[in-house]
């Protein structure tokens, strides 16, 4: 089978693959408080990540990411989970949602924003972004054999995040 008999079609449903990852250091969690000046979040409080290249994996997307935003080297990177985005436009966006544990504190600058080390308990006082405070307790609260996630996000007719996970259909 070669290329074009993969059935990409443009008249189809395409996204935007994505990663979004959260690096440990014992008990705190790296956030990223978005720019005020970004047209996406801006100010703020998100994991790292971006857009997965042509020629990756979403676990090869990650890694680069996380050493992009911050330059740290990581260990145990994990897949927690799978959000499917449908935001309203013709393109979604597909986002592959990692942990990852980082082996020193000494991150760089980013040009997406501002790194912070936060304690976990204190996450959730943050201006976080909308889908964090439900996404974040699934990351850390679960047992370390607790498969991924799988949720569909959207948006109603009040613009309010509607986020349902495969589990709960």
């Amino acid at each position: 089978m070669g290329a074009k008999d993969q059935g990409a079609n443009m008249a189809r449903w395409q996204v935007i693959p994505r990663t979004l990852c959260f690096i440990t250091h014992g008990d705190d969690v790296l956030l990223l408080k978005r720019g005020e000046h970004k047209r996406i979040y801006p100010g703020r409080y998100n994991g790292v990540g971006g857009h997965i290249e042509r020629d990756e994996d979403a676990l090869t997307g990650a890694i680069r990411e996380m050493q992009e935003e911050t330059g740290l080297d990581v260990n145990n990177v994990r897949f927690r989970g799978h959000l499917h985005v449908d935001s309203g436009d013709q393109n979604g966006i597909m986002v592959f949602v990692f942990s990852a544990e980082a082996t020193s504190r000494d991150f760089k600058d980013s040009e997406e924003g501002t790194l912070a080390w936060v304690h976990r308990e204190t996450v959730e006082d943050l201006p976080l972004v909308e889908d964090l405070p439900i996404l974040i307790p699934l990351i850390f609260d679960s047992a370390s054999d607790t498969p991924p996630f799988f949720a569909h996000t959207s948006y109603d007719t009040e613009d309010e995040l509607v986020m349902v996970f495969a589990n709960s259909r």
